[in-house]
């Protein structure tokens, strides 16, 4: 069987490509052909973060043990382990000091075809740019506490009352 995966830079313009892999493939083999269909050096630490629906963060697949909590490793971890009927969606970090981020969706499942070999790249749009495109960080309203919003004018803050 192999999987059929649409990689989406995230960036205002388009630029994804699709490519092939056997589901027995590692998440190490996604990861490299992710850095070659994009013209990535490869020399950059990357993580694979499951996700739900909605693009939300969850367990670490990790290129190398680097996180203090254990996490997958991406050479230990196969396709078939993580995508499933009920998970098609995965968010890919590469290079955490410039934050390329790509989604991942596994698309589809097929028969893989005699004589083609695999990892395979399918399809590619657009051009990916010199630089990693820029990343705003915000925290949701919904997240924010009164405290978050008050600032450090509050009088608790004072230097003589850390505790």
């Amino acid at each position: 069987m192999i999987y059929r995966f649409r990689i989406i830079l995230d960036a205002e313009e388009d630029i994804f490509r699709d490519i092939e892999l056997e589901s027995s493939s590692t998440f190490e083999d996604l990861h490299n052909t992710i850095i070659q269909s994009f013209g990535m050096s490869g020399h950059e630490m990357a993580t694979f973060y499951v996700t739900d629906e909605e693009w939300n963060q969850g367990e670490a697949i990790a290129l190398t043990d680097m996180f203090e909590e254990p996490s997958k490793l991406m050479h230990q971890t196969a396709l078939h382990d993580i995508f499933t009927d009920d998970q098609k969606t995965a968010l890919y970090v590469y290079d955490f000091l410039n934050m390329w981020t790509f989604f991942v969706t596994c698309v589809e499942e097929a028969e893989s075809i005699a004589g083609v070999s695999y990892p395979q790249l399918v399809f590619s749009h657009g051009v990916v740019p010199d630089e990693a495109p820029q990343k705003t960080f915000e925290q949701s309203e919904e997240v924010q506490s009164d405290d978050d919003q008050e600032g450090w004018e509050d009088e608790s803050y004072q230097d003589d009352q850390w505790y």
